[in-house]
């Protein structure tokens, strides 16, 4: 099954309070991901067992390194208003006082550390948009696992924000070992996480 997308009101250009309501008025099969992408409001669905695995194991690693106060999501919102986007990474490190409070959604910028993991369906919005808008939010670290990657599974780790644009810190096959900076100093080896 591939993403579906909710095209808002055609001809009309939609201010970010339209595509917000849009986007939380949408009534999703349990388990889709909704998320603004370049302003269009994309229903994913349910990702792979692998996927989740994947997921379920760099957590688990995470939280040997992350502070305690800090805390790892699987469904938290990051809102990018400039780049026209709500982004459900699948797993994304903040503060846990940002992850408190009302509302579905923190600034982007609060994360110390986005994960995102390519399904076939949808690995573009991942490998280019929310590359793209990630970097311009100024989240410090972006960590994408491909296994969807042309010729074999990769795993790049972006960081440095400048001007919008990150800088590829690293990039390895799976089987390898990439190394995220503190404040994590945690090795991640890619021969634990399966391959789609």
């Amino acid at each position: 099954m591939s993403a579906l997308t909710v095209d808002p009101v055609p001809g009309q250009g939609q201010d970010w309070d339209d595509l917000v309501r849009i986007w939380e008025e949408t009534d999703a099969p349990e388990g889709c991901k909704v998320e603004i992408i370049e302003e269009i409001v994309t229903v994913s669905p349910p990702p792979s067992k692998d996927h989740n695995t994947a997921a379920a194991l760099l957590q688990r690693r995470l939280y040997t390194v992350i502070p305690e106060h800090w805390g790892i999501y699987q469904t938290l919102g990051l809102s990018l208003p400039g780049r026209g986007g709500i982004y459900i990474p699948d797993l994304v490190v903040v503060d846990g006082a940002s992850a408190t409070g009302p509302g579905n959604t923190v600034p982007a910028e609060e994360a110390r550390l986005v994960v995102e993991i390519t399904s076939r369906a949808n690995a573009n919005h991942d490998r280019v948009s929310k590359v793209n808008g990630y970097a311009k939010a100024g989240v410090e670290l972006f960590l994408l696992l491909d296994p969807w990657h042309s010729g074999r599974p990769t795993a790049t780790l972006y960081g440095r924000p400048e001007s919008g644009t990150y800088r590829v810190l690293e990039t390895v096959e799976y089987g390898r070992e990439l190394t995220l900076p503190e404040p994590f100093g945690l090795v991640l080896d890619t021969r634990v996480l399966p391959v789609s």
